[in-house]
């Protein structure tokens, strides 16, 4: 499903002192902080690099073609999620990451010759620089390995942290959502937290049911209608989009569909008399995308 909606997903989990070495992508992504907080190092193109304090809640823009790093120095694993489009990857449906150091770099693939006449280095100075890339990926830091100290003005514009953020939609005992607006990525819903139930229509209008635990990954196809049942815990999802400008239409609430059509459509299209038609039409006047649970 992946491949054929062009969306990739990954996901990185570091422990104290784990260290993801310096990598990029073929595809834009949208790093979201699933739990934890450390430090992000981002290089865009011709820019110098940014570091990023990180925690919990955080979404974090990651054009395409970025350099990126990732450290944790704190107790708690550190864990983060990877949403983004790979209509231009290597491989539809997966992100292929380029490392720029480690036994799968870009060093290992020159010879010394050539590294040493590129770089102006000595070619003892090559060997022993090739010669140490034994680590693949992520590796574990000495304790004593000073890192860059992340700074808080780099923050700003790079990321926003969606539980702090300033919410879009507030419902009372029903859910709250924060809109991260950006362009050229594909959605995923993603479950952080808590179980629950979904239920989907398709083409067909057959109706599916699945029971989601934590941390699942699936794909809402356009035009299909979506509904997310929390259990008595709650629920936290992220989600990502395919459009730049989406709309959506929402069939329950007070902005559904429903309420703008008149009430001798809705008797003409569910075949049911004026009583039954006005019941339908009353409810969910005032709530809007969440409602709470019953009573």
């Amino acid at each position: 499903m992946l491949r054929e909606g062009n969306i990739g997903a990954a996901k990185l989990a570091l422990e104290k002192n784990g260290f993801a070495l310096p990598r990029y992508s073929d595809s834009a992504k949208v790093a979201h902080v699933l739990q934890g907080s450390g430090v992000a190092g981002i290089v865009l193109p011709e820019k110098e690099e940014k570091v990023l304090p990180i925690k919990k809640g955080d979404a974090i823009a990651l054009p395409f073609g970025v350099v990126t790093w990732w450290y944790n120095k704190e107790d708690t694993e550190l864990v983060v999620l990877f949403l983004g489009d790979t209509s231009k990857a290597h491989k539809s449906g997966s992100f292929t990451d380029f490392f720029l150091t480690g036994s799968n770099g870009i060093f290992t693939g020159f010879s010394t010759e050539f590294v040493s006449r590129a770089w102006d280095l000595e070619e003892s100075v090559v060997k022993t620089l090739v010669g140490s890339q034994s680590r693949t990926g992520i590796v574990k830091l000495d304790p004593s390995c000073k890192m860059p100290e992340p700074k808080k003005e780099h923050y700003n514009g790079m990321a926003l942290n969606c539980e702090e953020a300033p919410l879009d939609v507030d419902i009372k005992d029903g859910g709250k959502v924060v809109v991260l607006n950006t362009k050229n990525l594909p959605l995923v819903t993603y479950i952080v937290r808590g179980v629950a139930g979904f239920r989907w229509l398709g083409l067909t209008a057959s109706v599916s049911w699945k029971q989601l635990l934590r941390l699942v990954v699936f794909i809402v196809p356009r035009f299909f209608v979506v509904s997310k049942i929390a259990d008595p815990d709650g629920m936290d999802w992220f989600s990502i989009i395919t459009t730049p400008n989406p709309v959506f239409t929402h069939l329950a609430g007070r902005t559904s569909v429903w309420k703008a059509l008149s009430p001798e459509v809705l008797q003409a299209a569910f075949g049911v008399p004026p009583d039954v038609e006005q019941k339908f039409s009353s409810k969910r006047k005032a709530e809007e995308i969440f409602f709470p649970p019953p009573n």
